[in-house]
């Protein structure tokens, strides 16, 4: 199973999260918030680097033992949540720098634009299984 790790007080993240769940049906996807114990663990676990648990600024695909983040994660999550969203997969065409730098321009501007929470988002009993 793979987990997809995001920012916890992020509104955008936190959208994309939901999104996910809904568009998942098969419940191939865990989650949890990159602040939290478990995602820091998970991380640690993989050798990622302590930058990332204090400045999250990506989401990251935990999958097959391997890390992806920024676009590549978003990509591959995309591509397993079927159609219409597998067409996602037609980003993997642009070069990697123009995807990773489009993304990290909306994950610099993320707060403004979408805003933040005080807390971390809470899963509903229904989800609770989902969430590490």
């Amino acid at each position: 199973m793979a987990t997809i790790l995001f920012d916890g007080v992020c509104n955008l993240c936190n959208g994309f999260v939901q999104f996910v769940i809904r568009h998942d049906p098969q419940g191939r996807f865990r989650f949890a918030a990159l602040q939290s114990a478990a995602g820091q663990a998970l991380l640690a676990a993989h050798g990622v680097a302590a930058s990332a648990l204090t400045s999250p600024e990506s989401v990251i695909l935990v999958e097959d033992n391997q890390v992806y983040s920024h676009s590549a994660a978003v990509l591959r999550i995309a591509g397993q949540l079927g159609w219409p969203w597998r067409l996602a997969g037609a980003g993997w065409l642009l070069p990697g720098a123009w995807r990773d730098g489009l993304y990290r321009y909306v994950a610099r501007h993320r707060y403004r634009w979408f805003g933040r929470q005080e807390s971390c988002l809470l899963p509903t009993p229904a989800l609770k299984q989902r969430f590490l």
